[in-house]
């Protein structure tokens, strides 16, 4: 995980400006349409990335002063303000938007090395997860929901460095049984699950990595056991 930590702010940069222009070409009634995600509109998308930008860098500014914070008062509260602020109108959340992930690059930028110790809460008495990992959170958040949103932008799309990003950093995740994947463009073998060994799952990276988020239903893959193994929604 530290290897990916590592290389994730090589990417985030473009990946937020590959958001932005994909929420500067939305159209008012464009916000209202349903995403990939099932019950959240493009709003809902845009205002998670929104407050999840505002917390993480909240993570940041209280780990640099010495005083730890949790992204989110809890979890009510972080749900309700998703539906608050999606309900906003297009100018205001777009605005919001914008003003989150300039408010992310400024906490990121204040960071000094001595700062990325240490552990973070996601709600208060909630699970824990590294400083050093903040970033890798981002642009997986980034990356992953610009695709959600159904605006033009797709897996497909992502460039290369986050396609592996995204394989190596998934072998992280508990599943119920082992498996590997073997993308047919790039070169490598991702092992998942405990035991090794298991099915072997081919195809296109950004399809594995579509479906290691528990997005879709493997559309691009196939396994040589003829099923795909069983992966839960990240």
């Amino acid at each position: 995980m530290s290897d990916a930590a590592d290389r994730a702010p090589a990417l985030l940069p473009a990946a937020d400006r590959a958001l932005v222009r994909t929420v500067d070409g939305l159209d008012d009634e464009a916000w209202a349409a349903p995403s990939l995600l099932p019950g959240w509109t493009r709003a809902h998308v845009l205002a998670h990335l929104a407050l999840n930008a505002e917390g993480l860098a909240g993570v940041l500014d209280g780990a640099r002063r010495g005083r730890p914070q949790p992204m989110y008062a809890s979890a009510e509260a972080r749900d309700g303000d998703i539906e608050d602020l999606a309900a906003a109108g297009p100018a205001e959340l777009r605005d919001r938007f914008l003003a989150s992930t300039t408010r992310f690059e400024d906490a990121l930028a204040a960071m000094r090395d001595g700062d990325w110790t240490g552990r973070f809460e996601r709600t208060p008495g909630g699970p824990e997860f590294a400083l050093a990992n903040v970033v890798l959170m981002r642009v997986r958040e980034v990356e992953v929901h610009h695709a959600d949103l159904d605006a033009g932008y797709a897996a497909e799309d992502w460039p290369e460095g986050f396609r592996t990003l995204l394989l190596d950093s998934m072998t992280r995740r508990s599943y119920p049984a082992p498996f590997v994947v073997r993308p047919t463009d790039l070169d490598g073998t991702w092992a998942y699950g405990e035991g090794g060994g298991g099915p072997v799952v081919t195809g296109p990276s950004a399809a594995a990595g579509w479906w290691l988020t528990g997005r879709g239903a493997g559309e691009g893959l196939t396994s040589d056991t003829t099923e795909l193994p069983e992966v839960e929604a990240w």
